[in-house]
């Protein structure tokens, strides 16, 4: 991807406007269009085609949440970020659930949010550091295990890291483990919290380290 193609979905018209001058700045980010809410925003992007939808949670009408799923519900290609002054970490959780790939604070916005758009649009699940160590803090008590090692894993986000380990991609893991595409993001995206990694390569590097290999078949 050369050009990463941007919509911008948040009912705050000046922080759209800040937005879109931001990123004018950088000459691989094209700002494609805007929406004020959820439902306008599942037309932009029918008639823009974006890669990314940067997205806000609190909306008229349809909340970020509830948009995120509709848009990749009917875009699976398209990749939801996040930006939003919320920082609850079950904010986090939900809207990963829902498919978003990748979470930033408003307070943030400048190179955090860059970083973010170029994590995602490489197929990667941004998750701002302010927020990180909430995340991994609930996610691993939630577990009964705050080690942040493999034990404070699931059996299967195991056996996904293991497969990332591996080199597979996630249309690879989610047809060999018999589960959505959606569902293997937000394993990822639980690994990724928990153990404190914030790339593929981290996640390669990660389970070569600890000696994690796919079960045989």
């Amino acid at each position: 991807m050369n050009t990463i193609r941007v919509a911008l979905v948040d009912d705050h018209a000046i922080l759209r406007e800040g937005l879109r001058a931001l990123l004018t700045y950088y000459d691989d980010i094209e700002v494609v269009g805007e929406a004020a809410d959820g439902d306008q925003a599942i037309a932009l992007v029918r008639d823009t085609c974006p890669h990314i939808v940067i997205m806000d949670i609190a909306m008229p009408r349809m909340s970020g949440i509830e948009a995120t799923g509709k848009v990749l519900e009917c875009f699976p290609d398209v990749r939801v970020l996040v930006l939003t002054q919320h920082d609850n970490w079950r904010y986090v959780v939900e809207l990963m659930h829902a498919g978003a790939s990748g979470y930033v604070m408003k307070r943030s916005v400048g190179s955090e949010l860059i970083t973010a758009l170029r994590a995602v649009a490489a197929g990667e699940t941004f998750i701002d550091p302010v927020m990180a160590s909430s995340v991994v803090r609930e996610l691993s008590a939630h577990d009964g295990d705050a080690d942040g090692g493999p034990s404070a894993l699931t059996a299967r986000e195991r056996q996904i890291l293991a497969l990332i380990g591996d080199g597979k991609s996630g249309p690879q893991i989610a047809a060999k483990l018999f589960l959505s595409l959606k569902t293997v993001s937000w394993h990822r995206t639980n690994i990724m919290t928990k153990l404190d990694l914030h790339s593929t390569a981290a996640l390669v590097r990660y389970a070569l380290e600890k000696g994690l290999t796919p079960e045989p078949e």
